[in-house]
């Protein structure tokens, strides 16, 4: 055997090797995206009932205006966050749901 039919043969051994580890990346890259898929939907099934409660629990609070009209409590931007993110949450969720 050549030295040049030896490297030839160590360079298919290192591409095979190469291509068994490309593909336990591309297991382990496919399992931790579902994992964190399923924690995205687990969370967006939990932030729309927590702005239910949030909006509850601002309806029975009064804020308190200081010299200027504003209000000095920062409540209110919140549960506007919330409800913000909860459309959007909900939007595309939505739309993921309609694709075939």
């Amino acid at each position: 055997m050549s030295p040049l039919e030896s490297r030839k043969q160590l360079l298919i051994a290192e591409s095979e090797l190469n291509r068994v580890h490309m593909m336990d990346d591309l297991v382990r890259l496919t399992t931790n995206a579902r994992v964190l898929f399923e924690r995205a939907c687990s969370l967006g099934s939990i932030a729309s009932p927590a702005a239910a409660i949030v909006a509850g629990l601002a309806a029975f609070q009064r804020p308190k205006t200081e010299e200027g009209g504003r209000s000095s409590t920062w409540l209110p931007g919140i549960i506007k966050g919330v409800g913000l993110v909860s459309t959007l949450w909900l939007a595309i969720r939505s739309r993921r749901r309609e694709r075939p």
